[in-house]
């Protein structure tokens, strides 16, 4: 699974783009997903996260509303600000004992992922919009995630927090 952080705050005057907050929609969305995921039993056996802080805030924020322990949780700084060839070499190095890993970052790099992964069914997506703040994109996935190849993958759903309803 793939989850882009839930909408930053632009105006909360941090210093770097690093240290960019969740706005308040974005801490909303982001309840909305955890809770969600908890809902449709979808609790990953793993996250590997950026340690931006919109990203670290949204995998916090998702962990305590989906009743997922912080120990589940990796801070992977090759998540931030990177390219298709790093984001493919953290997925290569999950272990083979998690059948459902969660990873959260950033666009435009999530949207180059599953665009790569993506066999035909990507067609069954909004392509123009694929991966807004605050969405989860579920991916079936090969065996092997050592050495993943363009259209290995078929995209089960996108399930856009927007989308859901408030609770």
């Amino acid at each position: 699974m793939l989850l882009r952080h839930g909408k930053s705050d632009w105006d909360a005057g941090a210093a770097t783009d690093f240290e960019r907050p969740l706005a308040p929609r974005g801490r909303k969305a982001v309840k909305r997903m955890g809770q969600w995921l908890r809902a449709q039993d979808l609790i990953p056996d793993y996250i590997i996260s950026s340690p931006a802080e919109r990203a670290r805030h949204t995998t916090r924020r998702l962990c305590r509303f989906a009743k997922i322990s912080d120990s589940r949780i990796a801070w992977e700084p090759n998540i931030y600000e990177t390219d298709l060839d790093a984001l493919l070499a953290v997925i290569a190095h999950c272990s083979r004992d998690w059948s459902r890993v969660l990873l959260v970052g950033h666009n435009p790099g999530l949207e180059y992922l599953v665009r790569y992964l993506a066999d035909e069914s990507i067609k069954n997506w909004d392509a123009h919009n694929l991966m807004p703040t605050t969405a989860l994109a579920q991916l079936e996935m090969p065996d092997d995630w050592t050495q993943l190849a363009p259209g290995s993958a078929r995209i089960i759903a996108i399930t856009r927090a927007r989308e859901l309803p408030d609770t």
